[in-house]
């Protein structure tokens, strides 16, 4: 990759609007079989905004793994394997159904690294989203690219996962849930749905469940235990894929006396895929 090149796009920026509206929020409550009624003026809750902003590449962009092509807003780095590695978070104020809303993304970083699989580029992206004038979420987001994968090769054993803790949920996603995420965030990234594609040219042994469906339900484990909890930060990082119709187990922990949350993901072998951390409002 050209170094030089891809530096160019640092602080490259673009605004996106955006109206909150019903119909996307009770679509993902129905999917998560959420018995929450939305309505105009309801708060949108954490990580919602997501089904938001939507990138709405035409259908003759896009790249044969359903990504847009390389270019554009982001930068057109050339490994072909892209994924959402984790985000973090700041909620200044609450996002309302109906809410007009305005994003400003800019690229804060590029840096290109050698790792265990090869090649690696990781993007570092920055949101605001305000409305009127006022501060409502900010959020750094960081996307990583990789090589190919090599024939035969096999995920590297996983980190054990803690398997103590104070809430737990047990999720499974088939493929019916992964095509509803999928369409409700107008992704059309192939590893989420297309299994010939997964397993033949991706090289993974199943669809894998979306990162930020994971780290979401990771804040609906948290939203049943403590339903009036307002939170002030969260991230989380993605470290191994989930895949579909395997069970996982997303965990948390209470509130310390500052707020603070521990919150992970393991799969069905144990081994540790997401980890999380929120700040509770006091």
């Amino acid at each position: 990759m050209n170094e030089i090149k891809l530096q160019q796009w640092i602080d490259r920026n673009e605004t996106v609007d955006d109206i909150i509206g019903l119909t996307p929020a009770r679509a993902l409550a129905a999917t998560f079989n959420r018995q929450t009624e939305f309505f105009a003026q309801s708060q949108l809750p954490a990580l919602w905004h997501w089904l938001y902003f939507l990138e709405t590449a035409a259908q003759q962009d896009l790249a044969p793994d359903g990504h847009r092509q390389r270019g554009g807003f982001l930068p057109p780095i050339i490994l072909p394997r892209r994924m959402w590695a984790g985000s973090q978070l700041q909620f200044h104020l609450p996002v309302n159904i109906g809410d007009p809303l305005t994003r400003s993304s800019t690229i804060h970083s590029i840096k290109e690294k050698t790792g265990r699989s090869g090649s690696l580029a990781f993007v570092k992206v920055q949101h605001e989203i305000s409305r009127s004038g006022q501060l409502c979420i900010t959020e750094s987001q960081d996307i990583v690219y990789r090589e190919a994968a090599k024939p035969g090769a096999s995920l590297p054993a996983g980190e054990p996962a803690d398997s103590v803790s104070d809430f737990q949920l047990q999720f499974q996603a088939d493929s019916r849930l992964l095509f509803r995420y999928s369409a409700l965030t107008f992704n059309a990234h192939r590893i989420h749905y297309d299994t010939p594609y997964v397993a033949g040219v991706e090289g993974y042994p199943g669809l894998i469940v979306h990162g930020p469906l994971l780290a979401t339900m990771m804040l609906e484990l948290l939203w049943q235990n403590l339903p009036e909890a307002q939170l002030s930060a969260f991230e989380f990082k993605a470290l191994r894929p989930v895949f579909d119709n395997k069970a996982c187990t997303i965990r948390a922990t209470s509130p310390d006396s500052e707020g603070n949350v521990r919150l992970w993901v393991a799969d069905h072998e144990g081994a540790l895929c997401m980890q999380g951390q929120a700040i509770i409002r006091p």
